[in-house]
């Protein structure tokens, strides 16, 4: 029989360790991630940043107070990120909350350290409003400033936070260089590549003529898509800067596609021969893939002229990627115009790696090609599976010891400038940029950049009922288990009233 006492001492003893675990809680941080690409565990690359600090990080975090639910987890999200820093770095990463909203002095700071405000949809009594929100954060490492506009939520809180740590703590960047003189996209035209880039390096251009070459403090090279025939002299100062130990990405057009008068060419800038050389061969055809994105086609209905979307096998998207360090963590990469990339060493030593490979349903189409946008497309169409459309070289290569990744296609890293900018995919800069920090032996984010589901499309060779079957079990798979139960539990409550009501009682 419970007593009086008994009941106080129980109440004592629950009060007693709800206290000592908020104790122990604010001492001791643990969440256990059993999530696929565990993206609420620290990386590897996280680590090693905050190991190497040397003096204490600040950061600010301008967050509103009182945000609707699906915003307020955003903040709790990065309030736990935080907390993980500051245990990793044994306290070298400092942070506090502030409600900018919460007086105009506030607000003014946010806005000057670079943070402005955000309106979001609110409902509120059954209507929505907008409302005025602050999302992001600041860095300071002495007189070093960097800010975080908007925290991103998910796994992409992880990079933004410990690429502003490296860029502020980063002392005596390598350069990279990024070719110009044929034709090259300029640098504000790779916008996102170069932002990526300037976390670990200075990106610099670097122009290859009669009487300069390479300087010395480059080590690493970036051809982009060059437009303008290559004379000897060039690839003679490639060949030096190889020889002295430097590394090389090769992003090559080996074709053309004109959309507006529907032609696809070949194309030759001089790189074939000397690709050649060194065992390397970015073939003049086009790669289709069943795989691919659409382009916008107009057509004429009673209505008048309507646009609508068509799938375009020559626009692929990758997303079969090899077990290496340049491509582990990509999703998917769209591919305009690609060509295969066959690479034959002629030193058996040297070290091959497919980085971006087709789909199981993709061909080749050999140049010159008149594009067809009605042309239905079938299974005999993709003969030719899992080519490879990027690969890294380590080894041998033309009688230099060296590193080299090549891909065959150079438009999809370009963003372009003025009016006819364009957003990338996250992937197509990070290939890039993960290649840059292998072809340096630089491991910095090259884990962490691609950390996190950025796109998971059902298997374009599926047939249309097997896809339409899996969208709709994944929708009511979920309901019918629940009703299931729930006439479970029903006919568990039935039979038990029912022998209860069934038993003979005793006076």
């Amino acid at each position: 029989m419970l007593t009086r006492k008994k009941v106080q001492m129980s109440i004592l003893m629950v009060v007693g360790i709800v206290v000592l675990v908020n104790l122990l809680s604010s001492r001791f941080f643990l969440r256990l991630d059993f999530t696929a690409d565990q993206r609420y565990s620290l990386s590897e690359a996280t680590k090693n940043i905050l190991d190497e600090l040397e003096d204490p990080v600040t950061i600010t975090a301008y967050f509103t107070e009182d945000l609707p639910a699906e915003v307020e987890k955003v903040k709790a999200d990065f309030r736990d990120l935080l907390i993980e820093y500051n245990n990793r770095s044994d306290g070298q990463v400092v942070f506090e909350f502030v409600d900018p909203s919460e007086d105009q002095e506030s607000e003014v700071k946010a806005q000057q350290a670079g943070v402005q405000p955000l309106m979001i949809n609110v409902r509120e009594k059954d209507q929505m409003k907008q409302q005025k929100v602050y999302l992001g954060a600041l860095l300071q490492l002495g007189d070093k400033r960097e800010v975080i506009p908007v925290i991103q939520p998910g796994a992409a809180m992880e990079f933004a936070l410990s690429s502003s740590i490296k860029k502020i703590s980063v002392t005596n960047k390598p350069k990279v260089g990024i070719l110009q003189g044929y034709g090259q996209p300029p640098l504000d035209a790779v916008a996102q590549l170069k932002a990526q880039l300037d976390v670990l390096y200075d990106v610099v251009e670097v122009q290859i003529n009669d009487t300069a070459n390479i300087p010395s403090d480059v080590n690493t090279l970036l051809e982009i898509a060059p437009k303008d025939s290559i004379n000897a002299d060039y690839f003679a100062a490639l060949d030096q800067f190889m020889a002295r130990g430097g590394k090389l990405l090769l992003a090559l057009n080996g074709v053309d596609g004109d959309l507006q008068n529907a032609k696809g060419t070949a194309v030759n800038l001089g790189y074939n021969n000397w690709l050649a050389s060194k065992g390397i061969e970015v073939k003049p055809d086009f790669v289709i893939d069943a795989n691919c994105a659409s382009v916008t086609v107009q057509q004429r209905t009673v209505l008048g002229m309507m646009n609508s979307q068509r799938k375009f096998p020559y626009l692929p998207i990758i997303s079969t990627f090899g077990d290496h360090p340049v491509s582990t963590g990509l999703e998917a990469i769209i591919l305009p115009f690609a060509s295969p990339v066959v690479i034959t060493p002629a030193d058996t030593s040297t070290k091959v790696y497919p980085l971006a490979l087709t789909s199981e349903y993709s061909g080749t189409v050999p140049t010159p090609v008149q594009f067809d946008i009605n042309h239905r497309w079938s299974k005999l169409d993709y003969a030719e599976p899992n080519i490879t459309v990027a690969a890294a070289i380590e080894g041998k290569v033309g009688g230099v010891n060296t590193k080299m990744v090549v891909i065959g296609d150079g438009d999809f890293v370009i963003n372009g400038t003025g009016q006819n900018q364009q957003r990338l995919s996250p992937d197509n800069v990070s290939l890039v940029a993960n290649a840059v920090d292998w072809l340096g032996d630089e491991s910095g984010l090259v884990d962490l950049r691609t950390k996190g589901v950025t796109s998971r499309p059902i298997n374009e060779g599926m047939d249309e009922g097997t896809k339409a079957f899996y969208k709709y079990l994944n929708f009511l798979l979920p309901l019918l288990l629940v009703i299931g139960y729930g006439i479970y539990r029903s006919q568990l409550r039935m039979k038990k009233r029912n022998k209860l009501m069934s038993e003979d009682y005793v006076q």
